[in-house]
């Protein structure tokens, strides 16, 4: 067998093995978190929900800062790159749709995550949120994480504008942080009051956007 098509395939196998080892400690970690929120949990909860030695976790994270902050990264910029791949549509998908599709790739990407027989999903971004009130550093990256998603749904709307889809006299930022506040709305409520499937909240949206009376220059979605 040729030598340098072995290596390659050894390193293939070798980050993929690095990827999964990882994978496995972020979602143990955000399961800790769920559950019994950040200051409660220990690196040594973590390294029991994942059944790996300190030296393993280690080496991949320093500490449960960097858990955390690895977690929130991850969220927020697989939701901004949908966001800016919606951007370069012309024009984008409207907002119930692109909404729904969204939230609902997040949810399902960590649908397996389960804590108390409910998604912990939500509950753990309740838990970020709680942190970030006596964490700068947490705060920091969370404030960057959402100051990006906040840029790419304004683009989002500045397409819908100048594509006649939706009134140009309000601001591309004001509508982008409304959108932002229903999805995290919708996540809380699910958090507090249990699980609701993404169309109702697409539904929701639908509506709304959908709504016309005299006086809003007639342009709507819908």
């Amino acid at each position: 067998m040729n030598i340098r098509f072995t290596l390659g395939i050894m390193a293939r196998v070798s980050q993929e093995h690095l990827d999964a080892r990882r994978r496995q400690i972020l979602d143990g970690a955000a399961l800790c978190f769920a559950r019994n929120g950040f200051h409660a949990t220990s690196m040594q909860d973590v390294l029991k929900e994942v059944d790996l030695s300190a030296g393993a976790v280690y080496r991949y994270f320093s500490g449960k800062e960097e858990l955390i902050g690895a977690i929130v990264t991850e969220t927020l910029g697989s939701v901004r790159e949908a966001f800016e791949e919606a951007a370069r549509q012309s024009p984008p998908p409207p907002p119930d749709e692109l909404v729904a599709s969204v939230l609902g790739r997040t949810l399902a990407a960590r649908e397996s995550l389960v804590v108390d027989g409910r998604p912990a999903f939500p509950r753990l971004v309740v838990q970020v949120w709680t942190e970030t009130l006596r964490n700068e550093e947490l705060a920091l990256l969370l404030g960057e994480g959402y100051g990006s998603v906040r840029a790419a749904w304004a683009k989002i709307v500045e397409g819908y504008q100048e594509a006649g889809m939706m009134r140009a006299d309000v601001a591309p930022d004001h509508v982008a942080r409304t959108m932002i506040a229903a999805v995290l709305g919708f996540i809380a409520q699910q958090s507090l009051f249990g699980p609701a499937p993404v169309e109702v909240l697409q539904d929701g949206l639908r509506a709304l956007t959908g709504m016309r009376g005299e006086g809003t220059g007639g342009s709507q979605l819908g």
